[in-house]
């Protein structure tokens, strides 16, 4: 996508350590009109996937996972980080370490709402190490529900997220942006 691209050129910034902040329109504050584009783009490459539901872990994937259900016309799941007193006590758990806070967080999701006859896709705002898209795909298995797909706005291709995710799931993997390199400040797009 070459509007994601042009802005990640222009408002992103790399600070270090293969993190780079995109606050300004994806992460903390969202660009809307972006973000729709987003949601139109993955889709398109996934209306063959035929989801019945979207899934991601909040708080950042939930933008671009809601414009994508939105596209497809399904819901879409947000795996929670702590449980709320609504939430059963068989919830389905699922470990990822965070990037970004330096430590393990529990993704959590309601068996009322992933359901072993739901086709899920899961869709997330970064493919980096596939971590965290690993743990909401075993949520998937763990639920008895069929994964159709994986779907990133931004992957970074040198942390081997892409690689993991393929070697265990066999599923249609799409990023609408990748990034090679991040070495020496830099932010070097790949094909």
């Amino acid at each position: 996508m070459h509007e994601l691209r042009e802005r990640i050129a222009r408002e992103g910034r790399n600070l270090g350590r293969g993190i780079l902040k995109v606050d300004s329109f994806i992460n903390h504050q969202v660009d809307a009109r972006l973000m729709m584009s987003v949601g139109r783009e993955l889709g398109r490459r996934f209306a063959h996937a035929g989801a019945s539901k979207v899934l991601t872990a909040e708080i950042s994937g939930i933008a671009p996972a809601l414009t994508t259900a939105l596209a497809l016309n399904v819901p879409v799941i947000y795996a929670r980080k702590t449980k709320p007193i609504t939430m059963p006590e068989n919830a389905y758990r699922e470990k990822a370490p965070s990037h970004t806070k330096g430590c393990f967080v529990e993704l959590l999701v309601s068996p009322e709402v992933l359901r072993p006859d739901d086709q899920v896709l899961i869709i997330d705002d970064f493919l980096a190490t596939g971590q965290t898209i690993s743990a909401l795909a075993r949520l998937v298995k763990r639920s008895g529900a069929t994964l159709v797909g994986i779907g990133a706005v931004i992957e970074k291709t040198f942390e081997g997220g892409r690689a993991l995710l393929v070697s265990q799931f066999e599923v249609p993997v799409e990023a609408l942006v990748s990034i090679s390199d991040m070495s020496n400040g830099r932010i070097v797009f790949g094909e």
